[in-house]
């Protein structure tokens, strides 16, 4: 089984893992706990359509600040302590929730959080083909989603000992074995620093613990269920 890694776009129509490590995947994951079923969409104007359908609660951020008129923002801290009734979150973000839209394979949803357990999930569901996507910033390489996708490759080989795992992804796995090394990287990045201008430094420290959870999202059908 080949065992790739890509940016923005699947390589693979079998199975693919979206990370987006600061902090659509790692609130996705979070999210699982409280909620039933996540609803990612597009834009703010589709989310507040989705509300009015479905009664549920609207989640998001652009450029890592919450949306006006949305209940909270892209947090996994604030969707841990927020306090609902609702079984449905509708999520929309700047980066993770837009590649999504353009994934023709079985997609599960990976962050530090749930780097084994993902790992786990991608192996039992694939026949052929693994591919790690990398949701990046508007378009630009982020060093946070290569580490954090090397964490998660790492995972996979142990499990699949005879996966051809291609160079670039060994790459990722090399760059993320130093945790020191990795934990300055994700506070040092364009998003980390976003975010700690935003107030949000200790979702950073969030999204850096690995294997805190069993969640994996599993989006189907425009919607991630937890497998």
């Amino acid at each position: 089984m080949k065992v790739t890694l890509s940016f923005e776009e699947t390589s693979s129509s079998d199975v693919s893992i979206m990370v987006d490590v600061l902090r659509a995947s790692s609130t996705i994951t979070a999210a699982l706990d409280k909620f039933s079923q996540i609803i990612p969409c597009f834009t703010p104007e589709e989310a507040f359509e989705l509300k009015e359908k479905t009664g549920g609660v609207i989640a998001g951020e652009r450029k890592g600040a919450k949306v006006e008129g949305f209940d909270i923002g892209n947090s996994p801290n604030v969707i841990k302590e927020f306090e609902t009734d609702k079984d449905t979150l509708i999520l929309t973000t700047s980066n993770g929730t837009r590649i999504l839209e353009n994934m023709n394979s079985k997609v599960l949803i990976g962050c530090m959080n749930n780097a084994k357990a993902v790992a786990d999930a991608s192996v039992e569901l694939a026949s052929e083909h693994i591919d790690v996507v990398m949701a990046g910033v508007w378009g630009k390489f982020a060093i946070e989603d290569f580490l954090a996708a090397g964490e998660i490759i790492n995972e996979i080989e142990k499990v699949c000992r005879d996966c051809e795992i291609s160079e670039y992804a060994k790459s990722a796995i090399l760059a993320s074995r130093n945790d020191e090394l990795v934990k300055e990287a994700f506070y040092e990045s364009t998003s980390g620093n976003k975010l700690t201008g935003l107030g949000y430094k200790e979702d950073i420290g969030y999204c850096l613990e690995k294997n805190s959870t069993t969640n994996v999202g599993r989006y189907e059908k425009n919607i991630i269920l937890n497998i």
